[in-house]
C-alpha cells in the first residue's frame, strides 16, 4: 500500500469554499423545509373538515361569459389547487366510453353521473373504430363523438378528452388500428415516419371535430390528455413532444395533461403539461414521485380504479365498497382531484376487446362490467349511493334526484329452428385469397388493401399423408381434415398429428383471433392467424385457400339466401344456428345466458354482440333493448367449438335460454 496522498492548494480552497457556504446552502439557497416533505405528511395531522362547495354556476350552460378555464393555483399554508373562472374547483370525474355503451343509453347513463355529485365525464377515442381503413373516417351512430360531448355539455358536465393515438383501455391493440401492422418497418407509440404518417392523417380529421368544444371556445372540454401511461412503453424520447405539438398546432389548448402509473410518471411526463398518475388506493407513497416532479401544481389523479376488467379463464375481480370509500375520504379531505375508472364500464360489443399477455395469452371479455359505480346495464350498486352521500357532505346544494332505474324484461327461452354447417356458408363469404403460403390477417389483401382486423380465419390446404403438423396460430385453432376436427392449436401448443391417409385430402385451419394485446411491448408483434410456414413432418406445405370470416352485418344479409336446414341435435363442427327472439311492442334490456353451449358469438340482428365461453368468468351477454326492433328479432349464433357440455346433453344446445343476471 502507497502513501496516503498530499492535500492540494486547490483542494483546501475548496474545503474552505465549503466551509463557507454551507450555511447559506443549508438555508436560503435551499428549498424552503416545507416543500422537503410531500403534502401529506404536512397535513396528516391536521384532519381538517371536509371544504364546502357551490359549484351550481359553474356548469357549461351557466358559464356563457368565460375568461379563464381550469387554473392552478397555490396559497401559503394550503396545497396547490385548482380553480374555475377564479373559484376553487375540484375536478370530479367519471369515465364513460361512449363506444362501449348504446347510443340511446348515452343520456341516461350521464344524467346517473350528474346526480351521483360528478362534474366531469371522461371518455378514450379509439383509434381503430374511427378509422377502420386508411382514410375511411366513422363518426356515426355509436361513434358519434361530437353528439356524445354535446349531450354531456347538456346534461351539465365537463368533459376530458382521451384521444391518445394509444389509448389502452383494454380495446384491441390498445385503440390502434390493426392496419398499422402491414408496414415492418412501422414502429408504434414511436416517431417512426409511417406511425406520424398515420398519426397526423387521423388527428387531421379527429381535432378540427372536437377543437371548437373547448372551454375557451364556450365548449364543454376543460382538458385534453396526451397519449397515454407512455411512462411504461416509453421507447422515443421525441414521442411525447411531437403528440404535444401535433395537438397544439391543430387548436388543441387550455389544460393538457399526461397520465401514468405512479413508478412512471417521471418517464411519460412532458414539460410544461400537468402529470397525473393511476391509482387504485390513497397511499402516501403513491405522490412521491408526483410531488418530486411538479410540487407547486394540484393533484389529479386521472384514473382511480374501483375495480378492475376480467379475461377469460381468470376469476371475477372485485373491489369492496369500503375499500373505495376508505381512499376518496381521503382524496377529498386533502383537496386532491380524482377521475373514476370506471363510472360505468358497458360492453365491449363485437371484437373490440383488446388481450393481456402476462403468464399466457387471455381475451377481455365482453362485459366490461369492470365491478364499476353502474353495472354492464347501467344499473345502481352500492359504490353509487357510496359516492353520492360523500359528495353531498361537501355541496351546498342538494345534487339533483336520482335517475329512475333501467327497466328490464325476462323473455321465454329461444328455441333455435335452423343450422349451417361452416363450410356451407363459405360461398357467402367475399371471394377467398390464393397463396403459395399463409397469409397473416392483417396482410390479406382485402378491405381495399386494410387487411382484417378482427374475426376469424380459415386457411385450407391439400394434404397426401398424415404425420406431425406444426403451424403458429395466433391465437386460437380448430384443425380439421376434411370435417373431421383432429383437435386444437394455440400459441402455445403448436403441433398435432395428422393420422394416415391413403388418398390427398383436404386440410383446414380455423384461426381465431381473440384479441390483440392492448398493454404490453408486444403491441408490436400482434399479428393474428398463422404466422410463418406450416409444416408436415418439417416440410412446409404450400397452396393455401384463405378465407376471412369477420362476420361483418352484410355477410349475415347473404346468409339468408343459404341452404339452412332443420336444427334436429348439435353440429360437432363449427356451425350457425338460426332462431327468432320476439320482443313485442317495447323492447327492453335483458340478458343472454347459452346454457350448454361452449364457445362463439351472437349476433342480433347481423348485429355483433360479442363473444360467449363457458370458461367464465362471464355467464351472459348483455342485450341492450335499443339493439331489438318491435316484434321479432334474427337470432343467429357461431358454434365455434361445440363440445363437452353440449354433447353430454346438459342444458342442450337447441335452447337459448334469456334471463336477467346479476342485476342490483
Amino acid at each position: 500500500m502507497g502513501s496516503p496522498p498530499r492535500s492540494s492548494p486547490r483542494l483546501s480552497w475548496r474545503r474552505v469554499l465549503c466551509v463557507l457556504f454551507l450555511p447559506f446552502a443549508s438555508s436560503g439557497f435551499a428549498p424552503p423545509a416545507k416543500h422537503r416533505n410531500n403534502f401529506i405528511f404536512e397535513h396528516r395531522k391536521l384532519h381538517p373538515s371536509p371544504r364546502r362547495f357551490d359549484w351550481s354556476h359553474l356548469t357549461p350552460r351557466e358559464l356563457q361569459n368565460r375568461s379563464w378555464g381550469i387554473q392552478t393555483e397555490e396559497r401559503a399554508g394550503r396545497n396547490p389547487y385548482f380553480t374555475l373562472e377564479g373559484r376553487e374547483f375540484l375536478i370530479l370525474g367519471g369515465s364513460i366510453h361512449y363506444f362501449r355503451v348504446p347510443r340511446a343509453s348515452w343520456r341516461d347513463r350521464l344524467l346517473k353521473l350528474r346526480a351521483c355529485g360528478f362534474n366531469t365525464v371522461t371518455t378514450y377515442v379509439p383509434w381503430n373504430l374511427h378509422e377502420p381503413e386508411r382514410g375511411t373516417f366513422d363518426f356515426s351512430g355509436n361513434l358519434d363523438l361530437e353528439a356524445f360531448i354535446l349531450l354531456a355539455e347538456e346534461v351539465g358536465l365537463w368533459v376530458i378528452l382521451r384521444p391518445g393515438p394509444y389509448i389502452c383501455g383494454e380495446m384491441d391493440l390498445g385503440g390502434l388500428p390493426s392496419w398499422l401492422l402491414q408496414d415492418p418497418t412501422s414502429q408504434l407509440r414511436t416517431t417512426n415516419h409511417s406511425f406520424v404518417n398515420a398519426v397526423n392523417k387521423y388527428f387531421d380529421h379527429l381535432i378540427p371535430r372536437v377543437a371548437p368544444l373547448q372551454y375557451r371556445r364556450g365548449g364543454p372540454i376543460i382538458a385534453v390528455q396526451v397519449e397515454n401511461e407512455y411512462g411504461f412503453f416509453y421507447k422515443d424520447k421525441a414521442y411525447m413532444p411531437y403528440l404535444l405539438q401535433a395537438l397544439q398546432q391543430r387548436g388543441i389548448g387550455g389544460l393538457l395533461l399526461t397520465a401514468d402509473n405512479t413508478e412512471e410518471v417521471t418517464r411519460g411526463h412532458i414539460k410544461g403539461v400537468l402529470a397525473s398518475i393511476n391509482v387504485k388506493a390513497f397511499k402516501v407513497d403513491s405522490f412521491k414521485h408526483l410531488y418530486k416532479l411538479q410540487r407547486h401544481k394540484p393533484i389529479l389523479i386521472m384514473e382511480f380504479w374501483v375495480g378492475w376488467f376480467d379475461t377469460w379463464g381468470v376469476e371475477h375481480r372485485v373491489m369492496g365498497v369500503s375499500e373505495v370509500e376508505r381512499s376518496v375520504s381521503e382524496f377529498i379531505r386533502f383537496g386532491i382531484s380524482f377521475n373514476v375508472y370506471m363510472f360505468h364500464g358497458g360492453t365491449n360489443f363485437g371484437f373490440m376487446n383488446g388481450a393481456t399477455s402476462f403468464e399466457k395469452h387471455r381475451g377481455v371479455t365482453t362485459s366490461y362490467d369492470y365491478d364499476a359505480v353502474l353495472t354492464e346495464a347501467g344499473d345502481y350498486t352500492a359504490k353509487y349511493f357510496m359516492f353520492r352521500s360523500l359528495f353531498e357532505s361537501i355541496l351546498v346544494r342538494p345534487l339533483p334526484p336520482v335517475p329512475s332505474p333501467t327497466p328490464k324484461v325476462v323473455y321465454p327461452s329461444l328455441k333455435l329452428s335452423h343450422y349451417l354447417p361452416l363450410w356451407e356458408a363459405l360461398p357467402y363469404l367475399q371471394r377467398p385469397v390464393t397463396s403459395n403460403v399463409p397469409i397473416n390477417m392483417e396482410n390479406l389483401p382485402i378491405n381495399n388493401g386494410n387487411g382484417q382486423s378482427f374475426g376469424f380465419v380459415l386457411y385450407e390446404m391439400t394434404v397426401c399423408s398424415g404425420g406431425r403438423l406444426h403451424a403458429n396460430a395466433q391465437d386460437e385453432a380448430q384443425v380439421f381434415l376434411n370435417e373431421t376436427s383432429l383437435g386444437i392449436l394455440t400459441d402455445v401448443h403448436r403441433d398435432i398429428d395428422i393420422p394416415p391417409i391413403t388418398e390427398c385430402q383436404l386440410l383446414r385451419i380455423l384461426v381465431e383471433n381473440q384479441g390483440r394485446v392492448s398493454f404490453s411491448w408486444k403491441i408490436q408483434n400482434q399479428r393474428k392467424g398463422l404466422i410463418g410456414p406450416v409444416t408436415l413432418d418439417k416440410i412446409p406445405l404450400d397452396w393455401f385457400t384463405i378465407y376471412s370470416l369477420e362476420l361483418k352485418m352484410r355477410f349475415f344479409k347473404k346468409l339468408h339466401s343459404a341452404p339452412w336446414r332443420p336444427l334436429r341435435g348439435p353440429s360437432s363442427s363449427p356451425a350457425f344456428y338460426l332462431g327468432t327472439l320476439t320482443a313485442g311492442s317495447s323492447p327492453q334490456d335483458t340478458f343472454l345466458q347459452l346454457l350448454g353451449w361452449n364457445h362463439g358469438c351472437v349476433f342480433i340482428n347481423g348485429r355483433n354482440l360479442g363473444r360467449y365461453w363457458n370458461i367464465g368468468p362471464q355467464e351472459a351477454l348483455y342485450l341492450p333493448g335499443s339493439w331489438l326492433q318491435p316484434g321479432t328479432n334474427e337470432v343467429s349464433i357461431l358454434g365455434w367449438l361445440n363440445h363437452g357440455c353440449v354433447t353430454c346433453g346438459c342444458g342442450g344446445p337447441t335452447v337459448l335460454t334469456i334471463k336477467i343476471q346479476h342485476l342490483a
